[in-house]
């Protein structure tokens, strides 16, 4: 098998586990030195992380005029009922947990099993023991890089991911990945012969529809009252792959306590046959869990970016 760096058409899904010495070329020292600065912050109290996360994301909040701009979109029109102070506060505790969630990266890449388990409790984990393909449906918290890391504690998840960029983040992100999950296999978003595959074996693939992907394969279907852009995926691989939909949630606790993960009953009604209805369901069952931890959202994202012919872009 031949491999050329940062090839996005990969045959072997292993190939970039593999180091090569032109990571080593100066153009990636100051990458290897983030890398190196990631492993010393991991070293630090837990209070200590979670409280340079919450500095991190108050920066962001007052220089990052753009990603600040959309949340407030989304929050508007999430909470229409929130007065433009109240709106503002959800907006600075969303940044804070926005950098949260950057610092926590260090604790999925570096921290040792021991040191990970004293800071998270499961609930629902049966629900991964059946013999069958698994759609595990994780919703886009702020704790979504973590959840990658507790959930491969218990279970061994097939992970669809974007690549980065540079090959260098990209080998030591697969890399720890497989280390600490090494029956894994890390298939690309867009891979859906792969993820099949994966279902029909009996494998739990990890699946996170909850983003404006277009409406190429989605549909216009209500999020909080508003029509957002939503993939039919969930619904079309369940049907498929013959698989249960079985959604999970990872909550950071109040007062530095840890996380709790839930995974919920396999959701009964998809795949239905009808895929605006399993959407629907979907998004409903998503907002629900929004309304619960409202901060701890990705409203960063243009969730309604693209918008029903007619309708004027919400964002500019």
């Amino acid at each position: 098998m031949t491999q050329t760096l940062g090839n996005k058409e990969r045959k072997d899904a292993r190939a970039d586990d593999t180091f090569h010495l032109a990571f080593l070329h100066p153009k990636y020292w100051l990458t290897w030195l983030g890398i190196g600065l990631s492993f010393i912050f991991s070293l630090l109290p837990y209070r200590v992380i979670l409280q340079l996360g919450r500095l991190l994301g108050r920066a962001v909040y007052r220089t990052g005029h753009k990603r600040v701009r959309i949340a407030r979109v989304n929050l508007q029109k999430c909470f229409p009922g929130l007065d433009s102070s109240a709106t503002e506060a959800l907006l600075r505790k969303n940044f804070e947990s926005v950098g949260i969630g950057v610092m926590e990266v260090v604790i999925a890449w570096w921290w040792p099993r021991c040191r990970l388990e004293a800071k998270v409790s499961y609930r629902g984990l049966e629900h991964l023991q059946a013999d069958k393909g698994t759609i595990l449906m994780v919703m886009h918290f702020t704790t979504i890089e973590l959840a990658g890391r507790l959930i491969t504690q218990r279970h061994s998840v097939d992970a669809t991911y974007r690549e980065h960029g540079n090959p260098v983040f990209e080998y030591i992100q697969r890399r720890l990945r497989h280390r600490f999950d090494p029956d894994s296999q890390l298939l690309g978003r867009r891979d859906v012969r792969g993820m099949l595959r994966a279902l029909k074996s009996g494998r739990t693939v990890w699946y996170s529809p909850d983003q404006d992907y277009g409406i190429r394969n989605g549909l216009f279907v209500p999020f909080f009252g508003v029509q957002a852009a939503t993939v039919t995926g969930t619904s079309r691989l369940a049907r498929s792959g013959h698989a249960r939909v079985v959604p999970m949630m990872v909550t950071r606790l109040a007062d530095a306590r840890g996380y709790e993960v839930c995974l919920y009953p396999p959701l009964a009604e998809i795949p239905s046959g009808d895929d605006y209805q399993d959407t629907l369901g979907l998004n409903q069952f998503i907002e629900q869990r929004v309304r619960e931890h409202p901060e701890q959202y990705m409203w960063l994202h243009r969730r309604f970016k693209n918008r029903p012919e007619g309708e004027a872009d919400f964002y500019r």
